[in-house]
């Protein structure tokens, strides 16, 4: 019976040490297209928008972010809304949120809705900003059962008012 050995001279040795160094190289990071520790932005070749950059212009296999400024903690969300981009033109790759001063109550953010152009064209897609005085019934996965004013606004003094929707096209060269 024949064993494995794991002393540097031999070819299991060599295999071992060849997988440890891969499993270090290609392991790290969060898992997702983002920079590694999870925050949104620009990283590997990915562009990044803000929400006031409604006409973004890419060329097929390019990946870019849109990116939001949230507060869950405030009942502030944004949401990817119908219509949603052609398929043809430009693919939703996700979305990540990464938390301005760490994991405590009241925390910021932003929330990075990632693309990819997938062939030539033009498409539109929307994004739905809603606050604790436009929408119900939301969470941070779930959007509004309805996109009309809440019926209870904080105060009497603070107006009913309709949720933001700011519609991006997308032209991919």
């Amino acid at each position: 019976m024949r064993t494995a050995s794991i002393f540097p001279g031999s070819r299991s040795g060599a295999a071992i040490a060849a997988a440890a160094l891969l499993a270090l190289t290609t392991g790290c990071g969060p898992g997702t297209d983002g920079p590694a520790g999870g925050s949104p932005g620009p990283a590997d070749g990915i562009t990044s928008y803000t929400a006031k950059d409604t006409d973004i212009t890419a060329e097929p296999g390019d990946r870019f972010a849109v990116t939001v400024d949230q507060n869950a903690s405030t009942r502030e969300y944004w949401y990817l809304v119908d219509p949603e981009p052609d398929s043809s033109v430009l693919v939703s790759r996700g979305r990540e949120h990464a938390s301005d001063s760490g994991d405590g109550a009241g925390a910021g953010g932003r929330l990075a809705f990632t693309f990819e152009a997938k062939g030539k064209g033009v498409t539109r897609f929307t994004l739905l900003h809603c606050t604790f005085t436009t929408c119900q019934g939301n969470t941070s996965e779930l959007p509004p059962e309805t996109t009309a004013p809440s019926g209870t606004p904080a105060t009497e003094a603070t107006p009913f008012q309709a949720p933001e929707r700011i519609t991006y096209t997308v032209t991919v060269d």
